[in-house]
C-alpha cells in the first residue's frame, strides 16, 4: 500500500489574525522567486517593492528583502513571472514550526532574527 504525506494547508501557520482582512494584503511576488510554500517568510525588495523569500543578509539584486515583513498565505510559483499573492503583514500570531525560511536562514540565531523582524511589523511567532 502506498503511503502519502499531506503537506501543510494554506494559512495553517496562523494562530490568530485581526478582524476582517486587516492582517492581509495583496502583493506581487517577484519573478525568479521560484515555488514558495504557504508560510514562507518574505521580505520586500526596495527597488521594485515586490516580495521574495527573505534571505539572511543583503543579497545583490534583491536588496531590502533581507528584512522579513510578511508571510505568504497561499503557495505560489513565481519561477517565470511575477505572481499576485496574499500575505499576512500585521496583527497576527503564527506557529513557528509551520513557517518556511529562505535557505540562508539556517540556524537558530538567524531564525530568531527573522522572528524579531516579523514582530516589529506586528506578527508574533509562537
Amino acid at each position: 500500500m502506498e503511503t502519502k504525506t499531506e503537506g501543510l494547508h494554506p494559512l495553517e501557520f496562523v494562530l490568530s489574525e485581526g478582524n476582517g482582512a486587516i492582517s492581509r494584503q495583496s502583493v506581487a511576488i517577484r519573478t525568479g522567486s521560484g515555488i514558495l510554500l504557504s508560510g514562507t517568510v518574505l521580505g520586500q525588495v526596495t527597488a521594485d517593492e515586490k516580495f521574495t523569500a527573505s534571505p539572511d543578509a543583503e543579497t545583490g539584486g534583491i536588496e531590502g528583502a533581507e528584512t522579513a515583513v510578511a508571510i505568504l498565505a497561499y503557495g505560489v510559483d513565481a519561477t517565470d513571472g511575477d505572481v499576485q499573492a496574499v500575505v499576512i503583514d500585521k496583527d497576527a500570531e503564527v506557529k513557528v514550526p509551520y513557517l518556511t525560511f529562505h535557505a540562508s536562514v539556517d540556524d537558530t540565531a538567524k531564525t530568531t532574527a527573522k522572528l524579531d523582524q516579523l514582530r516589529a511589523v506586528g506578527i508574533k511567532a509562537r
